[in-house]
C-alpha cells in the first residue's frame, strides 16, 4: 500500500478511516514516540542458525510477556476496588467505534464480552497453548538448527523422508498445526493492543508516562508479526492510521513488510496535523 504516483490525498485516506474528531492522542506524532531510536527490524530478524519454528515460538513467548505487562496496568485494582478496564468503562472488546471482537463460547458461537473478561479468557487460552508441551515442546534434545548450505552440502529436501509431509518447526518437534496456532495467538495479541490504544492510551498509559514503552513494544510487535506472516494487512485495519504514521516518520524501515501495508501520504498528513486543533 506504500504510496506511489497519483492517488488519493492524505486527507482523503484519513477520512476513509472514519476516525473520531478530535483525533485520538496516540495519532499525534508527539505522542507516537519510542523509548529509543533505532531499527527494530534487528530485533525481529531470525539468526541464521536458529530454526524457523524455534524463532517463532520465541517471538510468541516474548511478545506475550511484553503485552501482558501492559494489560496488568488496566487490570490492577485501584483504591475504589475497580479496575481501569471494567464492564462499565469497556462493555465490549472494541478498538474504537468501528471495530469490535467476539469470543467463541463452548458451543463455538461468537459472543460479545466486556473487554476485561475477553482479555482474561485470552490470557488463559494463550497460556494454555504455551504451557502445552505438545504444541510448544521444551525438551532441549528436540532443538534443531537452521539448515546452513555453507556448512552442509546436503540439500534440505534430502534431510526429510521423501513423500512425508513437512511443515515449519517439524524438525524441532512442533506439531503440524503450530503455525496456525501461532497466527491465532498473534491475532489475539493484536486485538488486545488495539483495545489498549483505543480505550486506554490516555488513561492510564499517557498519564503514567508509559506511552513510549507501549509504542516501542507495539511497533516491535507489528514488525515481527508481519515479517513472520503471523498477521496480514486486513487484520491490521483497526490500527492502520498508526501504522501509516510510523511508516512516514521512519519507525518502520522501507524494507519491512509492515511498511508495504502503510499509506505514506496518510502518515505524512498525520504528522502535519500534530498539535493542530481538529
Amino acid at each position: 500500500m506504500a504510496d506511489s504516483g497519483a492517488g488519493p490525498s492524505g486527507d482523503d485516506i484519513i477520512n476513509s478511516y472514519h476516525l473520531p474528531r478530535p483525533l485520538p492522542l496516540w495519532l499525534n506524532s508527539n505522542c507516537a514516540k519510542h523509548i529509543v531510536k533505532g531499527n527494530f527490524m534487528t530485533l525481529s530478524a531470525r539468526p541464521k542458525t536458529v530454526e524457523q519454528g524455534e524463532w517463532i515460538a520465541h517471538q510468541v513467548v516474548e511478545h506475550y510477556r511484553n503485552l501482558w505487562n501492559f494489560v496488568q496496568v488496566v487490570h490492577a485494582k485501584e483504591e475504589t476496588g475497580n479496575t481501569i478496564c471494567n464492564p462499565t468503562t469497556c462493555p465490549r472488546m472494541s478498538a474504537g467505534a468501528n471495530h469490535s471482537f467476539t469470543w467463541l463460547n463452548s458451543r463455538r458461537e461468537p459472543v460479545e464480552l466486556p473487554a476485561h473478561e475477553y482479555m482474561t479468557l485470552m490470557q488463559r487460552w494463550i497460556t494454555g497453548k504455551i504451557d502445552d508441551t505438545a504444541i510448544f515442546p521444551t525438551d532441549p534434545a528436540g532443538v534443531s538448527y537452521s539448515h546452513n548450505p555453507a556448512i552442509s552440502s546436503t540439500p534440505l529436501s534430502q534431510l526429510t523422508n521423501p513423500g512425508e509431509p513437512d511443515w515449519v518447526g517439524k524438525r524441532s518437534g512442533f506439531p503440524e498445526k503450530f503455525i496456525d496456532i501461532c497466527q491465532m495467538i498473534f491475532r489475539q495479541m493484536f486485538r488486545v493492543y488495539a483495545h489498549l490504544y483505543w480505550a486506554h492510551f490516555v488513561e492510564p498509559y499517557y498519564h503514567l508516562n508509559l506511552e513510549k514503552q507501549l509504542n516501542s513494544c507495539f511497533s516491535h510487535f507489528l514488525l515481527t508479526a508481519t515479517a513472520l506472516d503471523m498477521l496480514g494487512k486486513q487484520e491490521l485495519e483497526p490500527m492502520q492510521p498508526l501504522i501509516d504514521l510510523w511508516a512516514a516518520n521512519g519507525t518502520f524501515p522501507p524494507e519491512s513488510k509492515v511498511y508495504e501495508y502503510a499509506s505514506i501520504r496518510a502518515g505524512e498528513r498525520l504528522i502535519q496535523l500534530a498539535g493542530v486543533t481538529q
